[in-house]
């Protein structure tokens, strides 16, 4: 049995967006348990940026719709073009870890 879920039209345009705020992007889907799917997208430029959706199948669906490509994987080529920035390296830095 397949079910057919709409893809929201935001999470579209979400993708269509930061694609073409950043002169294109790659998508990586990441299954987060019942929470559903994150994408995270990499922009040409470096900058990266994420989606959520209810499930990988909208997730793939929706990146698609938005003619962004999926990778299958974290490759070495995509994580060197990822360009954090400078609020995200501060916020890393002010995390603990918790046992």
């Amino acid at each position: 049995m397949t079910l057919n879920r709409p893809v929201p039209g935001s999470l579209i345009s979400g993708i269509k967006s930061f694609a073409e705020d950043h002169g294109g992007a790659k998508a990586v889907i990441e299954y987060v348990g019942r929470r559903g799917a994150r994408i995270v997208l990499v922009g040409e430029d470096g900058v990266w940026g994420d989606q959520f959706a209810e499930g990988t199948d909208i997730a793939r669906s929706a990146c698609a719709q938005a003619g962004v490509t999926i990778e299958n994987a974290w490759e070495r080529e995509l994580l060197e073009q990822m360009r954090p920035s400078n609020d995200l390296w501060r916020s890393m830095g002010r995390r603990t870890l918790s046992r």
